[in-house]
């Protein structure tokens, strides 16, 4: 069977027992460090998935994703609703009002955000039902002037189910007593827990109670939409926009979570990259450790190699014996990493949680998610495999070629 002699003089050096045995250890470490490196970098990666996938759920699951909102308030958003959703790329569709003021108990006071929703619209595009710790979403009734809090929320303010809470609006009332804020009696039914900021500054009403307090009954601000895909939300929601704007007398705009939350986003995909970019550097130390223990072998195998030259072997045949064997350790060290990196990311949540129960402690309950979530997405098992495979590689080439450069007569000399 045909096998070219770089390839076979190259494997079996990788299997033969080096008479240096710090050669051998070189080697070894080289070795561990790689797989150490590219399973680093193949767990954190996951991680950090993790942790954006949990952040656009939770918090562009409770924020609208995109909205058409007019300059002035309208009614017929029924129509409106049924129109967006129409469109394959939106999920589902919602009006809303959206409220800012001063909710007041017992001498505590804090800002809050109070959305106007209609319960029976609200779970096609929030995440809200499936977080609630306390109540329901049926329990906004109109008329009632229920009111569902963030937990962190009304914990500042002391309240649970059943109390009062009174909201305290910008806008001024011209009364015989003068000019006084405007405000009203909420009853707390519910308590919501997302694990984010919107926890202690958010509050949902009924719709048609936040129509009444801005003086707008009958009519809304807004329609919400959740799209497929989230990065498309700005297109849809201008889109429908401008089939709006042909068919109504009202003007409309559009606006989408780039505007309210894309900053965020953004950081969040500075840093994985940074991330990335400071472990790839594991990687390329490990890489930089083939170089050193190839450089030894060279050293070591002078006379070997003088020998092969001298019954004819080329510059060229020696040079890919060297790389055969650098090769060689890259990739079993990048397959090993890559391999228990899937491994770890697929299994590091359950590990957490059982690391949790045997403490008897939470790790991350201070934390807005609170879990470790991993996400594994073969995208980054690809690249950093490829990496690993790429840095090995070009690891070979100094020392191979240097192997290349080794004269017979000046290596035989003292033989």
């Amino acid at each position: 069977m045909f096998r070219p002699v770089s390839l076979f003089v190259g494997l079996r050096y990788t299997r033969a027992k080096r008479r240096n045995h710090f050669i051998s250890f070189i080697s070894l470490t080289s070795i561990l460090g790689l797989t150490l490196g590219v399973m680093v970098l193949i767990v954190v990666l996951s991680v950090m998935n993790g942790f954006d996938r949990e952040l656009q759920r939770r918090i562009l699951g409770m924020v609208p994703q995109a909205s058409v909102v007019g300059y002035q308030p309208f009614d017929g958003w029924e129509s409106i609703v049924e129109q967006a959703e129409q469109n394959p790329e939106v999920v589902g569709a919602a009006p809303f009002i959206q409220l800012q003021g001063l909710l007041s108990n017992k001498g505590a006071v804090d800002s809050a955000f109070i959305s106007g929703i209609h319960p029976d619209y609200e779970d096609r595009v929030s995440i809200l039902s499936e977080h609630i710790t306390a109540g329901s979403l049926q329990e906004l009734q109109p008329g009632s002037f229920n009111v569902i809090l963030g937990s962190a929320l009304a914990r500042k303010l002391g309240l649970v189910v059943g109390d009062k809470v009174t909201l305290v609006l910008p806008e001024a009332a011209v009364t015989p007593a003068g000019i006084i804020p405007r405000f009203k009696r909420f009853t707390v039914v519910g308590t919501f827990r997302v694990g984010a900021e919107l926890d202690g500054m958010v509050g949902f009403i009924h719709l048609e109670d936040a129509a009444r307090l801005a003086r707008m009954k009958g009519k809304v601000e807004g329609v919400r939409l959740k799209v497929q895909d989230l990065f498309s939300a700005g297109r849809v929601s201008w889109e429908l926009v401008t089939k709006l704007q042909a068919e109504l007398p009202t003007q409309f705009y559009a606006s989408d979570w780039t505007r309210t939350h894309g900053t965020l986003f953004q950081a969040i995909k500075m840093e994985k990259t940074m991330m990335a970019l400071l472990l790839l550097l594991i990687v390329a130390v490990a890489a930089f450790n083939i170089v050193s223990s190839l450089v030894m072998v060279v050293t070591d195998k002078k006379s070997d190699i003088a020998i092969l030259r001298t019954l004819g072997a080329s510059p060229g045949t020696i040079m890919g014996i060297f790389m055969v064997q650098g090769s060689f350790i890259g990739i079993v060290g990048t397959l090993a990493g890559t391999g228990l990196g899937v491994l770890v990311a697929l299994n590091i949540s359950d590990f957490a949680l059982w690391l949790e129960t045997a403490l008897n402690t939470k790790l991350f309950e201070q934390y807005f998610v609170n879990y470790l979530p991993s996400e594994l997405r073969w995208e980054n098992v690809f690249f950093v495999s490829g990496m690993g495979f790429l840095m090995s590689f070009a690891a070979t080439l100094y020392p191979a070629r240097k192997a290349s450069k080794v004269q017979p007569a000046e290596a035989l000399r003292y033989e």
